[in-house]
């Protein structure tokens, strides 16, 4: 059924380029510098970074935003496929996240088009856990192509973006401390989590992530987890062991439900987290900045420090 949606997205693409010129006509022309640069990112987490890079210079889309819907099941529309064709720069997750978005990248092959997947910039192999910004590091590397990006594209305008990106940089440092402060503090400590979506997050935290690996990555898939991974996350959250759950609020299904009323039955402290910014229209370190915080207070709230 996707596959097929993609396919008319393609052909009302190449029509409107064929009959109105569409790219030609509208494409803009970075070089100048009183013309904002076109950007489209798949996720508005990848969107906020680059509007916070390009300031007054840009116009960014971020397409996926929804708070309601889970992400992992977006489907594009015509509106996405003009978007990218008219695109100077297109930023998209990789790892089989945004497909959609790369389809139609293809399909727009729009000239003089630069696009930065973040899967190829960090070097991820397909197949691996998708929910690339949740790594301090991979976002770190991201935001620094970003910014090569830029001055690549708008030669004229780089002296601001160099200072556009020495602020980011600054306002980043403080997410950045906070998971260093955690590592610290808690290094070793186990917690558990309902989805993959925290697996990166625990590895810069230096947490011990106990939850069963079938169990995140079927729940990120969209299948059923195994009954022998139900069984054996359900022991570790009655085991007194661990601290806190994680829980992925854009991903609930009744197995996680279940994992969350147990979490609370022991006394595991139970922090929610979000696969896009949630609300919309907070930044990424503030989005992210308020979800390290929550698991840094879930910690202390256990008196392990």
């Amino acid at each position: 059924m996707i596959r097929k949606k993609i396919a008319l997205i393609v052909i009302v693409v190449s029509a409107a380029i064929v009959s109105t010129g569409i790219i030609g006509s509208q494409f803009i022309n970075p070089q100048n510098s009183s013309t904002k640069l076109q950007i489209v990112a798949g996720e508005n987490f990848w969107g906020s970074l680059i509007s916070q890079l390009g300031g007054s210079k840009v116009q960014v889309l971020s397409i996926v935003s929804d708070p309601n819907a889970d992400p992992h099941e977006y489907e594009s529309s015509a509106a996405d496929a003009q978007a990218i064709a008219n695109a100077n720069l297109i930023i998209v997750n990789g790892v089989g996240y945004d497909d959609w978005a790369l389809h139609l990248i293809s399909a727009s092959n729009t000239p003089n088009q630069t696009v930065l997947n973040v899967q190829d910039l960090v070097g991820v192999p397909s197949g691996s856990n998708p929910h690339l910004w949740y790594s301090p590091r991979y976002v770190n590397e991201t935001v620094h192509q970003m910014y090569l990006d830029l001055i690549s594209i708008d030669t004229v305008d780089a002296v601001y973006y160099k200072q556009q990106y020495a602020n980011l940089n600054a306002s980043l440092g403080v997410y950045n401390e906070r998971i260093n402060q955690i590592k610290q503090q808690f290094n070793g400590t186990e917690v558990a989590s309902t989805e993959s979506i925290f697996v990166f997050l625990a590895n810069a935290t230096g947490l011990d992530l106990v939850s069963p690996p079938e169990f995140m990555e079927a729940v990120a898939e969209g299948t059923d987890p195994s009954p022998q991974s139900i069984i054996e996350f359900q022991n570790q959250l009655e085991s007194g062991n661990v601290s806190v759950l994680v829980f992925n609020e854009q991903t609930i299904t009744p197995i996680t439900q279940q994992m969350k009323v147990i979490a609370t039955q022991y006394h595991v402290t139970v922090v929610g987290v979000t696969e896009t910014i949630q609300p919309p229209n907070l930044s990424f370190q503030e989005w992210m900045g308020a979800e390290v915080v929550a698991l840094q207070n879930a910690l202390n709230s256990k008196g392990l420090g």
